[in-house]
């Protein structure tokens, strides 16, 4: 089969079309005709080698945490929840021995498959299960209480937009910070209010609120700055751990916050936040949102788009 992969870590020209043995479904296991698979900043630290996944000898590392395809191999033992011919979604942690999802087929435990959004394309379904799962997680470690007040930053961002819908639908109100060419894009997704994104963000969120908000989604990454704008007792989750975490955390623990991490291969084969996430596409509360396709031969030119910045939605490499 076709994949995509890297004999040498480095920049977006190490990746290939490589030729790889194509797998079949043992027990328990479905097989994915692989049609879709996104790029993610993950394939990006992959790729350039600063993950525990390395290169080593002469096979390929492949990338990959999105697929969607078609169903085309059953294993034994499969329960008949799904069948030949289904049109599924994916994450794949790319740690496993067969690596990630840049290839033609794939295969995965049933628990991990979910049926794709009902009408959606094969891109726009692969554009969900990673980011969303952050989001979900992230929401799922603050555990706010109804209707409380949540800021979001880097709302126009794959798993920053994901954060304002999803806690939209739980009922939060939902402060989100925005460019000024990004604002009705971040409105569309449900904000309640919208600030300047960049310096003094915090401080903009502050003036919105009595006492401050009750938590953070920093899908911006923005760390210890924002935790003025949260009050004492509040929580603070990271989708990625900054330059001088240590200092972050003492911060947090001075002024009262709560740090967690949304690590999103903690929702590894959980069928059901998937499937909750499905649902919610399929009533119309997330947006599946692409931002280009790309044949397997311009892997390359999709990571230097997403490297560049300003991505809004997915990149989607089409196999």
């Amino acid at each position: 089969m076709k994949a995509i992969g890297l004999l040498r870590h480095g920049g977006p020209e190490v990746l290939e079309v490589v030729e790889r043995p194509t797998p079949h479904a043992g027990p328990g296991e479905v097989r994915i005709r692989v049609r879709a698979t996104t790029v993610n900043p993950a394939d990006t630290l992959i790729r350039a080698g600063v993950t525990p996944i390395r290169q080593r000898g002469t096979e390929p590392v492949i990338p990959g945490l999105d697929v969607a395809g078609t169903v085309d191999e059953i294993g034994p033992g499969t329960s008949p929840r799904l069948a030949v011919g289904d049109r599924v979604m994916a994450m794949v942690n790319p740690t496993r021995p067969a690596g990630g999802g840049y290839a033609e087929w794939i295969v995965l435990p049933e628990s991990w498959v979910v049926p794709a959004p009902a009408g959606s394309s094969h891109a726009e379904a692969a554009t969900l299960p990673t980011n969303g799962l952050t989001a979900l997680h992230a929401l799922d470690q603050l555990r706010p209480a109804p209707g409380s007040t949540l800021a979001v930053t880097g709302a126009a961002g794959a798993v920053g937009g994901y954060a304002v819908q999803l806690a939209k639908a739980a009922g939060h109100r939902v402060l989100a910070d925005a460019a000024p060419q990004d604002t009705d894009l971040v409105a569309s997704l449900g904000a309640d209010h919208i600030v300047e994104r960049g310096p003094g963000v915090a401080d903009r969120f502050r003036a919105l609120t009595a006492d401050g908000v009750a938590a953070v989604v920093d899908a911006a990454v923005i760390g210890a700055p924002l935790l003025s704008a949260i009050r004492r007792g509040g929580s603070l989750v990271y989708v990625r751990g900054g330059a001088d975490q240590a200092a972050f955390e003492r911060a947090a623990a001075t002024r009262g916050v709560t740090l967690t991490y949304a690590h999103v291969h903690d929702y590894d084969g959980r069928r059901d936040k998937l499937d909750l996430l499905r649902q919610l596409a399929d009533e119309g509360r997330l947006s599946l949102r692409v931002a280009d396709t790309f044949p397997p031969e311009q892997a390359a030119q999709a990571h230097r788009l997403l490297a560049a910045g300003g991505v809004r939605g997915r990149l989607v490499i089409e196999l």
